[in-house]
């Protein structure tokens, strides 16, 4: 069976002492070994955040990396850099990156790759616009995003340290949430469109996330559907509602 997987996306917010006062609070109300639970701050927080929770059942993600080991490449971070503070789940692709920073399916590509050569489990988001829902052509949108974003990546990666997280674009932040039944229709697909690129075994052991505006009131359902392998939580990661969301 796959051992659900819960993120919380803090996205830019919450200044180091916020950070560290909320992880504080939270951290020893969160003491479950049958969900994995990440935290995924901003980078000025990475490393304060990895001291609170070394010991603890959680696990340090970060938003973003940069593909290149190092050089001239102001603003970005590394995956050793991210390695060296305890990071071992990073989010590639999501789709405010992919909108306003114009992260394409190639980068999210050598992003995974780079990470997993540090051993960082990647986190792959994909999802299709409203747009692209309403006119019917989700599945066509969300399985080039799969292949391309995972092209070139072996079995054992896949199913042992990729997460997929499927975020419907028109669901982040809005409100706005797919039914658990559209959720898992499509997590469902990723997991076909993945059995046919590797094989069906594989398929059944990589874990796929829904992502979009997941709460307390929604995630029993959403987490027990066939397909929903766990949840990547923005908003509701920042207050106590995360608390709720892991203890579903």
């Amino acid at each position: 069976m796959r051992k659900k997987i819960i993120a919380g996306n803090w996205k830019m917010n919450y200044c180091v002492n916020k950070a560290e006062e909320f992880v504080s609070q939270i951290k020893d109300t969160i003491n479950t070994n049958e969900v994995d639970v990440v935290i995924c701050p901003n980078f000025v927080a990475l490393d304060r955040i990895s001291d609170l929770i070394d010991g603890t059942n959680i696990s340090l993600g970060a938003q973003n990396v940069y593909f290149e080991d190092k050089g001239a490449y102001t603003g970005e971070t590394s995956v050793n850099m991210l390695a060296a503070v305890g990071v071992k789940y990073c989010i590639v692709g999501h789709s405010e990156r992919r909108q306003y920073f114009n992260e394409t399916n190639e980068i999210v590509n050598k992003k995974a790759k780079k990470l997993l050569e540090k051993d960082i489990s990647p986190i792959v988001c994909v999802g299709e616009t409203l747009e692209e829902r309403e006119s019917n052509k989700m599945f066509e949108v969300v399985e080039k995003q799969v292949i391309e974003s995972l092209d070139g990546i072996e079995n054992i990666s896949i199913a042992n340290k990729v997460i997929v997280a499927y975020e419907p674009i028109w669901a982040i932040g809005t409100g706005k949430t797919a039914t658990a039944q559209q959720a898992n229709e499509m997590c469902k697909y990723i997991r076909d469109v993945i059995s046919k690129m590797y094989d069906e075994e594989t398929a059944q052991k990589v874990r796929i996330q829904y992502g979009g505006s997941v709460k307390p009131n929604n995630a029993n359902e959403i987490l027990n559907m066939s397909d929903i392998d766990g949840a990547l939580v923005g908003g509701a990661s920042l207050t106590n509602d995360f608390v709720a969301i892991v203890n579903y």
